[in-house]
Order: structure tokens, then sequence, then C-alpha cells
């Protein structure tokens, strides 16, 4: 019998990508970690596998179910299902090391054991900001956070994008003022009116016990739209004495006045009264980013405020305000729905070298030189005709090419071609350097 071949394949709900499309990935990721650096964030990186009790200290339901877990010799182990819980024991376990507030971001695997379906991944990359303080945090970082947002969604190339923000304690405080006991319930089923209406979530409301009364007034509440001003303005009206509330329009207030000082346009960000962020780990300002001109993608950047990050490892009082972006799954649909164009290369080459004859010594020195003005750029080094060269070359999208033969070397003059336009320009190895050198990615 001959050697049985396995067929290659890998598990639903994992995204492995061809060459353009890896390039174009990495760019986006490298153009979300430089905005986040340029706002002096710290880079952070943690195990993938963490103790199974560290990782399930609060979690519970619905998180236990997804976590992947397994034993290997005594070691009860786990692979991480977000980066805010290996955050939260990074700071209890360093506090003393670290200095605050901790500006930390981090780009990275999770993993969740997801129902496999179109568009729902078991390992995705997060990238994620968070800011900690030591007791305290200022409101201004809720508004900053909205700058970072801003910055990377501009860096990534889009214009038309809303922040929506809220606040919990606004939500909240105006459930606790109407006497609803299940807050947590309540927002849950606010939370999915974008996604099945008014009608469905006054059904859920009403399952929940509340009266028509109630029901209406939320309603209503959450109806609220306009301006900035209008919106605190409406809230700032309502007759309530409740202080989580109260100072939850404070806060919202506040942020909103610092918003302009960091320099972002009214049309990007709008107060939402019906964003809620399902989890009951938020205490404040609350954000979703949405792409105006594909809504159906959902929220493609999200997080908020929460005042103790490392409840379960330490005594501490650590607050923090933190955002995440679902890389693998904006990608994912971004390229589904046709945003992101035709990748154009497989490669990070910027120069092609293809020695003639006797020259390969010659082309390598050329490719170490080139090299060493940080152009990437490689050595054709199989045997055959000049056409599969070239056509090697146009099949990764690699722009430039030279030919190294015996009367260059000796002429000191290169022709080098354009392998979009054809065009061939004769060049000293200097100017070859420069023209290259300056190209844009």
């Amino acid at each position: 019998m001959g050697n049985e071949i396995t067929i290659p394949s890998i598990l639903p709900g994992f995204m492995e990508l061809l060459p353009a499309d890896q390039m174009l990935f990495n760019k986006m990721l490298d153009t979300i970690r430089n905005t986040y650096e340029k706002f002096g964030f710290i880079p952070l990186d943690t195990p993938l596998i963490e103790k199974s009790e560290i990782l399930l200290a609060k979690s519970g339901g619905e998180t236990e179910k997804q976590i992947y877990r397994f034993t290997k010799g005594d070691n009860d182990i786990s692979l991480r299902f977000d980066l805010t819980v290996p955050l939260a024991r990074y700071v209890a376990q360093h506090y003393n090391d670290l200095t605050f507030p901790f500006r930390r971001y981090h780009i990275g695997k999770v993993y969740r054991g997801e129902r496999p379906q179109k568009g729902r991944f078991r390992e995705f990359y997060q990238c994620d900001i968070d800011i900690i303080g030591n007791e305290s945090l200022s409101v201004i970082n809720e508004a900053e956070i909205l700058s970072v947002i801003y910055s990377t969604f501009k860096a990534l190339g889009f214009d038309d994008f809303t922040m929506r923000i809220n606040n919990r304690k606004v939500l909240n405080g105006f459930f606790e003022g109407l006497g609803i006991s299940d807050k947590a319930g309540v927002l849950r089923a606010v939370d999915k009116l974008d996604k099945i209406g008014e009608q469905q979530v006054a059904k859920e409301l009403s399952e929940l016990g509340l009266d028509e009364a109630a029901i209406d007034g939320i309603l209503k509440f959450l109806g609220t739209k306009g301006s900035s001003k209008h919106v605190i303005e409406s809230l700032k009206a309502i007759q309530t004495a409740n202080p989580m509330f109260l100072q939850g329009v404070e806060e919202l207030e506040k942020v909103c006045g610092y918003i302009g000082y960091f320099g972002i346009p009214g049309k990007n960000f709008e107060l939402d009264l019906t964003i809620a962020r399902g989890l009951d780990y938020y205490t404040g300002t609350i954000y979703e980013t949405v792409l105006d001109k594909y809504p159906g993608i959902g929220s493609v950047c999200s997080g908020g405020r929460y005042d103790s990050l490392a409840g379960n490892y330490t005594n501490k009082k650590l607050p923090g305000v933190g955002i995440s972006i679902g890389l693998t799954r904006l990608f994912y649909q971004l390229r589904e729905a046709g945003i992101l164009g035709a990748a154009k290369k497989s490669t990070p080459t910027r120069l092609l070298i293809i020695p003639m004859d006797n020259t390969m010594n010659d082309a390598l020195d050329i490719s170490t030189k080139v090299r060493g003005n940080g152009i990437p750029t490689e050595v054709y080094f199989n045997e055959g005709k000049i056409a599969r060269k070239f056509t090697y070359a146009d099949k990764l999208g690699i722009p430039y090419v030279i030919v190294v033969g015996e009367d260059e070397i000796k002429s000191g003059l290169f022709k080098l071609k354009d392998m979009a336009t054809g065009e061939q320009e004769t060049l000293k190895l200097d100017d070859i350097i420069n023209k290259i050198g300056n190209m844009e990615d």
C-alpha cells in the first residue's frame, strides 16, 4: 500500500488568509498598533493559556460554556477568551511594578467555542486599549478614548463613522427611578433595540414584569435624539432625584465638553441613550462605533468605563476605561462587503533583482546595499526564461525589477522596470534606492 494522504483542512471558525489578504490584514493591524502608540499606550502581551481558576474567577454561564478548557498533567488550564481578564490578573500581579495611570494596548488572539456560522470566529484577534487608575481615574480619560477611536478609524481610511456614547449611570439611575429591580434584565432587552425593534423590546420588558407605564416611559426616554446639547438638556429636564442618574448626566456633559478639544468633528459622534452594552461590568461611559455606510456590520469598536478591574484578584480599587476592536471579524466583514478593494500585493518585496550569466555575486552585493536602505528586496535564484522571472514579479505584485548583467555591472547603470506601467528608466543604483525608498506602500 502506498502512503495514505490526509486531506488538508482546518476547523470551521478559524480564519486563514492567502498572502495578498494577509498583507492587507497586517497593514490594518499595524495601523491600529501605530495609532495606539501615538497616544502613549504601552504594549502588553500575556500568555494564550491561563490557569482556569484565573479565567473563571468571575465568569459563568455563556462564557464558561464557550471556554476551551483542558488538563495537562496536574494543571487545569484554559485558552483566554478576551484580553480584559488577563489584564486584570496582570495588573493585580504586577501592581507594585507598574506606574499608574497604566495605559496599555494589547493586540492578540483570543478563543471562544462559538457555534460556527458565517462571520463568527472561534479564534480571532482583538485590539484593546485600557487606561487603569489607582483608586481614581478622571472622566477626561473617557473623552480621550473617543479621540483614539476617531484617530484609528481615520487612519484605517474611514471618514463616515459614528461613535455612539452613553452612560450606564444614566440608564441604571433612570431604571431605579422607575422602581425597576431587575436592571440587568432590562439592560439586556434594551441592548437589542437596534436588532429586534421597539415592539419586541416592549414584549421582553413586559415578560420581565414591567407595567405599561414603565415600558412607555423607557421607550420614550430611549427615543431622545438630537445634538449632544439637546440630549443633555432633555436628560436634565427629567424630574428625578436619583443620585446615580444625576451623576451620569454630569459625566456625559463633561465628556461631551472635552470632545471638542480633542479635535473630533461633531458628525463623528452622538449621544445615543439606546446604547446599553449587555455586560454588567460597565459602570460609566459606554461606547459603540458603527460605519455609517455599512450599518449591517454592527459595532466595529466598543467598550466603556468600569469601577473595579481586578476585584477578583486584589482588594485595591482599580477603575479603568477601555475599548476593543475585533479585527478578525471586522476584516472578514469589510472583505465580504467589498470595502477593502482588491489586494494588489502578495509580498512586502519592493524590488526584484534578476541576475544574468555570472553576476550572482554582484546581484547579492546589490541586494544587501538596497536592503541596508530599508527597502524589502529579493533576488531571483531559479534558472529559467527571463519571461518567467518577470511573471513571478507580476503575480506577487512586486512594483520594480532590475536585471543585473555584465554590462550593467561595468557601467553602473541599471534599467529599472516599473511593473505597473511597463516603463523603464536607466538609473544609477543610488537613484534607484532614492526612488523606491520614497514610494508609498
